[in-house]
């Protein structure tokens, strides 16, 4: 049997705040992060609600003692930087320089968010120097570089870009990389800040609700948007004993597919998430009765949880376990979507509590099943499953287990 992978350190921004105290405190309390953005330079900012984290530019760069200006490093790299300070709180930054460390991470829009407020300088006669280094941060692998070079992590980094499920599929890598023996340990994840480029684009396919999000509500009307990052150090059982590290969680299954159906709709039926599920919980070694809690993709868009919905009623059948979006609290935060619901359903297994889906009232029609609506504490949480479902059908499911 291969050794079990675990989770020894989690890094966490959103909407809901900076590290493990904050997000848990919001969990427990239904407190959404969702609001009319105060940094994103939009003419729908008084339009549509979002999740952003409540720190800017300048307050990002003070905590990474960076310039606060001029310093080329973009919105969505400072997020990240400041998930991995996060992260390393509480762990020897030397380990990341002795042994062979991966860091792997996700992004889909890359340094757009900066770039799109500098457009008009970049055409003008008058282009401000210090702007032009920002043009290379649009590649979504400027922030994984910027962060490999500012923490020393080598030998090897890679940059995940799958949309949604980005950051699930980051895991993955970092997952079989150390099973495989290519790596000590991994640093996995992703990030993703707001922009204009982002938001006018969901809007333009009706997918944005400018009220609250209501996934799995028969009167849903879309997703809103986020930001944030999150982080996972993962090694093997016998490293993290070796060093004394906390075991925060098993890492013990995962699946990831690819529908093939059409650009931006799921398989209406749910055919790609079920198969993906299965083979997770299945890599696990569990069977369906076994998972606690499901943290699902709930976009709350018409199609997803409709196909999502049908995928966990074909698969557990007369025996749904409990279930929720999260997107309510953080928003959709793309890339960093994947990691930031898995730490979030760590965290609701360390504590035993199943995370409320906020904003539902009513059923979908034609479906047995609805999430669960109300913080339900002292639950026995052994196995929970979290879905990342992308655009062009890239399904991810993963498996996180008690340790």
């Amino acid at each position: 049997m291969a050794e079990k992978i675990v989770v020894t350190a989690i890094g966490i921004i959103s909407a809901l705040g900076y590290g493990q105290e904050e997000h848990i405190a919001a969990l427990r309390s239904s407190k959404s992060g969702m609001r009319y953005p105060r940094y994103l330079q939009s003419v729908h900012a008084k339009e549509f609600v979002v999740g952003e984290a409540d720190k800017s530019d300048k307050d990002l760069a003070a905590l990474m003692d960076l310039p606060t200006s001029g310093n080329g490093y973009t919105r969505t790299t400072l997020l990240a930087l400041t998930a991995v300070k996060d992260l390393l709180k509480n762990t020897d930054i030397e380990l990341l320089h002795k042994e062979r460390t991966a860091f792997i991470n996700a992004d889909t829009v890359g340094g757009m968010c900066s770039v799109e407020n500098m457009y008009m300088d970049f055409i003008g006669p008058d282009t401000k120097p210090e702007n032009l280094e920002y043009i290379d941060t649009l590649d979504c692998s400027d922030s994984t570089r910027r962060i490999s070079k500012y923490y020393k992590i080598k030998p090897f980094e890679a940059t995940i870009s799958t949309a949604c499920s980005s950051s699930a599929n980051a895991l993955i890598l970092g997952h079989r990389m150390i099973t495989q023996g290519l790596v000590k340990r991994a640093i996995c994840g992703g990030c993703d800040a707001l922009s204009r480029f982002t938001l006018n684009g969901f809007n333009s396919l009706k997918n944005v609700d400018r009220n609250l999000c209501r996934p799995f509500d028969q009167n849903r009307m879309g997703l809103n948007l986020g930001e944030g990052a999150g982080y996972l150090m993962l090694e093997t059982e016998a490293s993290a004993n070796e060093r004394g590290a906390e075991i925060l969680a098993v890492f013990s299954g995962y699946a990831n597919s690819n529908d093939a159906y059409h650009p931006t709709a799921p398989s209406p039926h749910g055919e790609g998430a079920y198969r993906t599920m299965k083979e997770a919980i299945e890599k696990a070694g569990l069977r369906t009765g076994d998972i606690s809690y499901i943290n699902a993709h709930g976009t709350a868009t018409q199609n997803n949880d409709q196909s999502e919905g049908e995928a966990i009623e074909t698969l557990f059948t007369d025996n749904i376990p409990y279930f929720s979006s999260t997107k309510p609290y953080t928003g959709h935060t793309l890339a960093a979507a994947g990691v930031i619901e898995a730490i979030l359903s760590i965290y609701g297994m360390q504590q035993s509590f199943i995370i409320p889906n906020l904003n539902f009232e009513t059923r979908m029609e034609g479906m047995s099943l609805q999430p669960t609506a109300t913080l339900k504490e002292n639950i026995n949480i052994a196995h929970i499953l979290s879905n990342s479902f992308g655009f062009g059908g890239n399904n991810v499911s993963l498996v996180f287990s008690k340790s």
